[in-house]
């Protein structure tokens, strides 16, 4: 689930371009394909696109997070020497790119069942009741968007949320306003699991191969 999105909308800016330290970004990623093939290098320049908008959103006096203008695809596709409907293609098909604004922080909540039966509804209720905002809605002060997605792979660790790039999981209502409020502060929160749990070890604590051999007295 993303935003919908204009590409006529009054929030396109009419013009786009890499800046210095994008620009080289792209030269290595467009490098890594053979001559005549720089094409393959379209995903890779929408992501810095993306990334480029959001390093400017940050900075701004009402913050926005990364997302991709037509501008910056017609861009991409003089860069790569393709036609920009090509390029549309393949932004349009990955929900990966916000091709519509977004708040500086994307809260993206797993919806998928091991997250669902875990809580997943009610951290999206309390994401939502405490920004005030509903699912694909943006809050005021342009700080954050709201999404539901499918799986992102980290199920053990259930119910779990991406902000941005990173994932923060082993949530419950309060630890998810906190998280929030955190964030609407400009202080860094711990990536991960927020119960302290190491990468995807049982809840209850970590075991052995060893430790079970002994309880079963096979050794």
């Amino acid at each position: 689930m993303r935003k919908p999105f204009d590409l006529e909308a009054d929030y396109q800016p009419k013009d786009f371009a890499f800046t210095p330290k994008y620009k080289k970004k792209t030269a290595e990623i467009i490098a890594n394909y053979p001559k005549g093939r720089q094409q393959s290098a379209v995903m890779g320049l929408l992501d810095l696109a993306q990334r480029q908008v959001g390093d400017e959103g940050a900075k701004a006096d009402k913050p926005y997070g990364g997302w991709i203008p037509k501008a910056a695809m017609d861009h991409i596709a003089e860069v790569l020497s393709m036609p920009p409907m090509k390029v549309y293609e393949v932004a349009t098909f990955y929900s990966m790119y916000n091709l519509a604004p977004v708040g500086k922080y994307l809260v993206q909540i797993c919806g998928t069942s091991p997250c669902w039966l875990c809580g997943a509804a009610k951290i999206k209720k309390v994401c939502e009741d405490h920004l005030g905002i509903k699912l694909l809605e943006t809050t005021e002060d342009g700080l954050f968007t709201l999404m539901e997605v499918e799986c992102l792979g980290a199920c053990v660790n259930a119910p779990m949320v991406q902000i941005n790039d990173d994932y923060y999981e082993d949530l419950n209502e309060e630890i998810m306003i906190k998280m929030l409020d955190q964030l609407k502060a400009g202080k860094k929160i711990t990536v991960g699991s927020q119960t302290g749990r190491k990468t995807s070890m049982a809840a209850s604590g970590p075991t052995s191969l060893m430790e079970e051999a002994k309880k079963a007295k096979v050794i």
